[in-house]
């Protein structure tokens, strides 16, 4: 028999201390046979009840073994060693759990209606499972389950049990609120299957299987996990498991890996976090700003290795990232196994990922691409940025009512995408934002129903002709250029909506197609042509050609071009008839070329006559310097700096209500007349010129 780390030459003295502590205990703790004596003298117990052992403070090492029908309950102050495997059952009078053992070819174990422990460890006690080798275990196993041996002991901690062993292991069914601890580098296996009630913390040292393809894991209640190890989560077929708690990391090496079976699925709503405070029983971090800088040694560097697996980090209820960091703190792979791998980022509110997501061998993340797709889910509020170029080599999903951010739009936070791989594209349903500051963007296959946004001052460029989204297209700022056959003919909307916004349309210029249009007040740099409807107030270093299905919406500001000027179709002047006074000019389009501006809208030959309101305009295509398209109001007398006088034939009637009756004569009736006239004459033509204003070729008549 070996000598116990406890004991000494005055085993006397021992026996009263734990005589003391004894008398020292609650009555609730000193129900059941007390053993404590025949543990500290090394002797085999058999239970045949409830059996409490009393640990006294140190560390008492046990070299006998439990056996027989009851349950254990060590309690105390110190810690007890185990360092041969026990084994001994519940009465069966409290043995009521069922095991089934599902699946057909592809068999995992379900447990439920799990029996109460058969081991307690109570609060301030410490329960130790070996010494460092393969033995020392508590456990029965009934079962036969395939591939793993389930135990029928389950326990509860409430104090602290420690698993200091080099085999694979599984505990049972768990529940309590203590600590449940595994040493480092011990390079055994605990295999958490099943369901448990345990509420604690739970710390891996090396190794923790939280799911097979044999069995399920869920731990709904536990607290926090503090992982100085490796941490995997995996599925049986079809099955989805469930990580809710918040990880946490002290030591460099440590990682989570996600593996699962077709059509299962892991998800994980809380965050992997470094911890700088709180020890084993309450891992935390001081500031969460730690998590994005560098530390010593990369002691703050953690990893996630996504294995042929669907995984979905968030469940719509937090905005809480699963892997907070840079690509100095975090790696994230996404490998191919039986399948690509997919990751789902499902949050109500704004997230940053601030590393990329690669393919490597752990922290050598970026030594291939990943291998996987992204989706991002359209929960309401669900905004995700990437702040890092992302190196997968799939597509890149955004679900209706998401939003995806390329570039923070702050120095050091540029995004984008792997564009390089066979498989990549992107599907936009949702919103996709384009939002670099100094590094340019590119993007190609770009599809969905979704709006893009240019929104960073770093110059964001479309590729190829597989640009095909169909979503509003909106410059907020920067430059949104298209190349090698890029087009934007797709997008039902284009708006450059500041001044500094550009649009640069390449060497094919833009096309704004039939049912399209172009708003703003930025710059276009190309040349339009416009068979949809154009606003003025945009900027065109182009030329400028407008077909007969085309039509320009005059708005606050003229249309610029610097080009050449070739028009046709409609001019709607709805917008620009809404004045809090009538303008004597108003230009349409300010012809910055020398050449003269070539055609004319559709009714409105050089010198027609319209109605704005109540001022009538002549329209010009030689107006300003020579070539602007102008609208002048019609006056009685020519003004000197009128580009089109009036002739005498043109002048209008002098409006009768202006007369006085002192002169006519006439009393107040001409006055009812005239005033019965104007309304029969001015409604019609009102009426006229709305409905045709709805019609090509008559939204000119305003």
């Amino acid at each position: 028999m070996r000598s116990h780390t406890h004991k000494t030459a005055a085993a006397v003295g021992a026996l009263a201390a734990v005589a003391a502590l004894a008398l020292a205990a609650p009555p609730a703790a000193a129900a059941g046979r007390d053993v404590t004596a025949d543990v500290l003298a090394d002797r085999d117990v058999t239970l045949s009840g409830d059996t409490v052992v009393t640990v006294p403070p140190g560390t008492t090492t046990y070299d006998g073994v439990f056996r027989g029908e009851g349950t254990l309950t060590v309690r105390g102050t110190g810690t007890l060693v185990l360092t041969r495997d026990s084994d001994f059952t519940l009465p069966k009078s409290r043995q009521r759990q069922k095991v089934s053992v599902l699946g057909g070819n592809h068999p995992y174990v379900t447990t439920t209606d799990a029996d109460p422990p058969a081991i307690t460890v109570e609060r301030g006690a410490t329960l130790q499972y070996g010494d460092g080798g393969t033995t020392g275990l508590i456990g029965h196993f009934p079962y036969g389950t395939p591939a793993f041996r389930l135990n029928q002991d389950n326990i509860r901690v409430d104090g602290t049990l420690r698993l200091s062993l080099k085999s694979a292991y599984n505990l049972g069914t768990i529940s309590g609120s203590g600590l449940i601890t595994q040493p480092r580098f011990l390079w055994g296996t605990w295999d958490l299957s099943g369901t448990h009630s345990f509420s604690g913390v739970i710390d891996n040292g090396t190794q923790v299987n939280a799911g097979r393809p044999e069995f399920a894991t869920s731990l709904p209640n536990v607290r926090k996990i503090l992982n100085q190890g490796t941490y995997t989560v995996d599925t049986p077929l079809g099955r989805t498991v469930t990580m809710g708690m918040d990880f946490y990391q002290r030591e460099y090496g440590s990682d989570i890996n996600v593996q699962s079976r077709p059509g299962g699925k892991v998800v994980l709503t809380g965050q992997y976090s470094w911890s700088d405070q709180g020890g084993d029983t309450d891992p935390s971090l001081s500031d969460p700003a730690l998590n994005w800088t560098p530390a010593r040694k990369n002691v703050n560097k953690r990893g996630t290795n996504i294995k042929g697996a669907n995984v979905q980090w968030g469940d719509g209820t937090t905005n809480r990232i699963f892997m907070p960091g840079t690509a100095e703190t975090v790696y994230i792979n996404l490998l191919a196994a039986r399948s690509r791998s997919l990751l789902t980022f499902d949050y109500n509110g704004p997230v940053t990922l601030g590393a990329p997501i690669g393919g490597g061998r752990f922290h050598d993340t970026l030594a291939a691409p990943g291998a996987g797709d992204v989706v991002i889910k359209g929960t309401k509020g669900n905004d995700v940025t990437f702040a890092a170029v992302q190196y997968y080599d799939g597509s890149t999903t955004v679900e209706k009512g998401a939003v995806l951010r390329l570039g923070s739009g702050r120095a050091g936070g540029d995004g984008g995408l792997y564009t390089q791989g066979a498989l990549h594209k992107v599907v936009n349903d949702g919103s996709l934002v384009l939002n670099n500051t100094g590094k340019p963007l590119s993007l190609s296959r770009v599809g969905g129903s979704g709006s893009l946004t240019q929104a960073g001052s770093a110059t964001a460029t479309l590729t190829g002709g597989a640009v095909t989204y169909t979503g509003t297209t909106t410059v907020e700022r920067g430059t949104l250029a298209l190349r090698d056959g890029a087009t934007l003919a797709h997008s039902k909307a284009i708006r450059l909506t500041t001044a500094k916004s550009r649009l640069d349309a390449g060497p094919s210029g833009l096309r704004v197609g039939t049912g399209r249009t172009l708003t703003g007040k930025g710059t276009v740099r190309g040349a339009v042509t416009n068979g949809g409807v154009v606003a003025s107030g945009l900027t065109v270093s182009g030329d400028y050609t407008q077909s007969a299905k085309g039509e320009l919406v005059l708005r606050d500001a003229p249309l610029k071009v610097n080009g050449a000027v070739r028009l046709a179709g409609d001019l709607d002047l709805a917008s620009a008839a809404i004045r809090t006074a009538p303008a004597r000019r108003i230009t349409v389009l300010d012809h910055r070329g020398r050449a003269k501006t070539s055609g004319s809208f559709i009714g409105l030959e050089e010198g027609t006559k319209l109605q704005l309101d109540d001022t009538t305009y002549r329209i010009s295509y030689r107006g300003g310097d020579g070539n602007d398209v102008v609208l002048t109001a019609v006056t009685d007398t020519p003004s000197p700096g009128s580009d089109t006088p009036r002739a005498a034939a043109d002048a209008l009637s002098p409006d009768p209500r202006t007369a006085s009756a002192a002169s006519s004569g006439l009393g107040w009736w001409p006055y009812v007349l005239a005033s019965g006239l104007l309304v029969g004459l001015a409604v019609p033509a009102t009426r006229f010129g709305r409905g045709r204003g709805r019609r090509r070729g008559g939204r000119h008549a305003a």
